[in-house]
């Protein structure tokens, strides 16, 4: 018998129903976001592997357990995102988003 297809657990479907409350939300935080004088910046969700490892660390659980990681067709070493904060910084250094004036 065929397996089921299902979405993976931790990853949920957002139904026509429940858009609107996101978009709601998305837009809130836009909003008080852009009260404050900040903008949105979106980061690729796939990174080079050792941005990750060098953050947090190669011994950790994140870096052992929870980070789905493949080699690209030149053998480079990607990571899907497993948090936001690495990458974040990467992109502020890499675009001189800091100290600008």
């Amino acid at each position: 018998m065929a397996k089921t297809i299902q979405a993976i657990r931790g990853m949920n479907d957002c139904l026509p129903t429940q858009s609107p409350l996101w978009q709601k939300l998305e837009n809130t935080v836009k909003n008080v976001i852009s009260a404050y004088g900040y903008n949105e910046v979106r980061m690729p969700i796939v990174e080079e592997t050792n941005l990750f490892s060098r953050a947090v660390g190669e011994e950790t659980d994140v870096v052992s357990k929870e980070m789905y990681t493949f080699d690209d067709r030149n053998g480079d070493s990607l990571t899907l995102r497993p948090e936001g904060t690495a990458g974040c910084v990467r992109s502020c250094i890499q675009n001189s988003l800091i100290n600008r004036d």
